[in-house]
């Protein structure tokens, strides 16, 4: 009885704890109080499973729900949906205050300093018809319906330096990872000897909004991103960015160099700009480079031989780093295109696979394979800077000099100290079907030897169906089971009624799903960093494996860097036995993060697979962005 228990205690120990739909339920316990957290503890929204238009009889001997049809089929719990990405709305800039009240349509406008020189009238602004999202329009409204400011594109009759330097800068927009696309103005094709002044001063007029919408558009892209997160999946949640647009085109007109102040605008964290780097780099590589191909069926293992081992050999001092490269230059030197999968190419191998956070057991699978052939082409990685370079510009400007950064389809955690990477250790994250979430929060306290409140996503998708078949189930693995906040046992429960009032824990245990201790930053996606009695899975490559939550292969010391204590305190902490929560000294930005692309602490980017295949739909988006900004007017 006893293996039956453990094993199935393991086998729950798969489930980090996340509520894809709903917070966790659990008794209110000292970690709330130090959260002063109790509302959203015992708030927790449940989705009630009752089918359409039956209602389950409330009371029953026991606690019981009442009872449903046996044969009613077993309800379920979906996570949230990716989304089809729906773009900003345009609206047409209201121009009609944009004609000086002075000078009217039969006084021309004279040039600062020169007495005869007729320049663009401002009454024909008013005919422009230039189309924006709100936050544009407002600024180009605001500007341009004050009379004291002159137009910051054009001088005289014709378009000046400083238009021609903005355009520069607008045209350069795919270094910094956005689309020239979105943000490109035809110059009016002006004769300054053209019989018609009118004709001319419409193009010119209608030139000057149309350049100022796309560089307020190009600052507000750069800064916070030109698409919606939160448009892309309910797996994104961020707090779109809000910028001040209103200095803009007053800045862009007395800054010297207009087109160097709006580049200006891009961000400049040592991130960013590694990003920014690789993707000029890899433009400028050709793109006719030959791929080196790597065609292995299962895995090769130390002691086989293979037809591959030449493409192997030559792929590792391609893509291997220098001192790889220095180390093993004997081994390079010595091999003759052999079959073999010797020693020492195998030492070769495991070198190699440490290097990029591999077991370097010598074990060549796809995921050493995919490392060794750089792993994407180079038009490939070109999409995940620019998908990086978007993301990036989601989360806050400044990082901050002390913060936690998770990396899911690196599978890595990373602790910052003073700007500096001290820590860095395997996580497991989500898996397809239970997706960790991308957004950022603080974290606020570390709960050492925790329950486990069990989700109603697990509890109904999971548990209800070995429930049905045998009600003492929990009982049995010593869970604790409340009905409206009071204890029964699990027997009692009538399990084919609805869930909404039952609430499911594990007491702290060896076995307990979260382990010794748990990080939390509050949240409504019920996401936290923890450690998990399933040590196995952190020397696996492919680390999507948890229902959403962030297990730490070195939990300890996580909890003592954002403590600030040291891992003997923590384990003391835990030695105690007892449920209890510490709160971090000072709050600590954590960033559950998704990049593809991302710079390791040395400033090399580092390339990694897109395991929930989120990239695509920001392609998508950034289609759809792009196609309707460029819709005809």
């Amino acid at each position: 009885m006893t293996f039956v228990l453990k094993s199935a205690v393991s086998a729950l120990a798969v489930s980090c704890g996340l509520a894809m739909m709903a917070a966790p339920a659990h008794a209110y316990t000292l970690m709330d109080m130090l959260r002063g957290d109790r509302q959203r503890t015992q708030s927790t929204i449940f989705m009630d499973q009752m089918p359409p238009g039956r209602v389950a009889p409330r009371g029953g001997e026991g606690g019981s729900l009442g009872g449903l049809d046996p044969e009613a089929p077993l309800p379920k719990v979906s996570g949230p949906r990716y989304y089809t990405y729906k773009t900003e709305a345009l609206q047409f800039v209201d121009t009609s205050k944009f004609a000086d009240p002075i000078v009217t349509g039969a006084v021309a406008e004279v040039s600062p300093g020169s007495d005869s020189e007729p320049v663009v009238q401002r009454r024909f602004l008013a005919q422009a018809k230039v189309r924006a999202n709100v936050d544009v329009a407002k600024a180009l409204e605001t500007y341009y319906s004050d009379s004291r400011n002159p137009l910051v594109w054009v001088d005289g009759n014709q378009i000046n330096e400083r238009a021609q330097s903005a355009m520069a800068a607008l045209a350069d927009a795919a270094s910094v990872g956005l689309d020239p696309a979105d943000y490109a103005v035809q110059a009016p094709a002006v004769d300054p000897a053209n019989p018609d002044p009118a004709a001319r001063d419409r193009a010119l007029t209608q030139f000057e909004l149309e350049l100022s919408a796309k560089v307020l558009a190009f600052v507000q892209d750069t800064v916070r991103g030109r698409i919606d997160p939160n448009k892309i999946s309910g797996y994104h949640d961020f707090q779109r960015k809000v910028v001040n647009l209103a200095p803009v085109l007053k800045l862009a007109r007395m800054s010297p160099n207009a087109g160097a102040y709006i580049a200006s605008r891009s961000p400049d964290s040592p991130q960013f700009e590694a990003l920014k780097a690789e993707l000029a780099k890899l433009r400028a590589a050709d793109s006719n480079e030959e791929q080196i191909v790597i065609s292995l069926q299962g895995l090769l293992k130390p002691g086989d031989s293979s037809s591959e081992i030449a493409n192997i050999v030559k792929a590792l001092q391609k893509h291997g780093s220098e001192t790889l490269t220095t180390d093993h230059a004997a081994t390079f030197a010595a091999y003759a295109g052999g079959s073999d999968y010797s020693p020492d190419i195998v030492s070769l191998v495991e070198d190699f696979q440490k290097e990029h956070g591999l077991k370097p057991d010598g074990v060549i699978g796809q995921a050493t394979v995919r490392a060794m052939t750089g792993g994407d082409t180079n038009a490939s990685k070109i999409d995940k800077l620019v998908v990086a370079m978007e993301q990036v510009r989601w989360l806050p400007e400044d990082l901050g000099s002390r913060y936690v950064m998770i990396n899911q389809p690196a599978y890595m955690a990373y602790y910052h100290n003073d700007g500096k990477e001290q820590l860095s250790m395997r996580v497991v994250v989500g898996g397809k079907n239970n997706q960790t979430y991308f957004f950022n929060d603080e974290i606020e306290t570390v709960e050492f030897n925790p329950f486990w409140g069990v989700p109603q996503s697990i509890i109904i998708n999971e548990m209800l169906p070995k429930l049905r078949s045998d009600p003492n189930y929990l009982d049995q693995l010593g869970y604790e089971v409340e009905v409206n906040g009071h204890a029964v046992a699990s027997s009692s429960v009538d399990w084919y009624g609805s869930t909404a009032n039952v609430s499911v824990r594990q007491p702290p245990s060896s076995d307990n799903a979260l382990g010794e201790l748990k990080i939390l930053f509050p949240n409504s996606h019920a996401i936290y960093m923890h450690d998990t009695p399933s040590k196995s899975f952190f020397k696996r490559d492919m680390r999507a494996l948890s229902h959403g939550c962030v297990r730490l292969a070195n939990p300890r010391a996580m909890a003592a860097a954002v403590l600030g204590t040291t891992a003997d305190d923590v384990a003391r902490q835990i030695a105690s036995g007892q449920n209890h929560a510490v709160k971090v000294p000072q709050k600590i930005p954590v960033y559950v993060s998704y990049f593809t692309a991302w710079p390791n602490k040395d400033g090399v980017v580092e390339y990694f697979d897109d395991v929930y295949g989120r990239d695509a739909y920001v392609d998508k988006a950034f289609d759809a962005t792009t196609k309707a900004r460029g819709a005809q007017i």
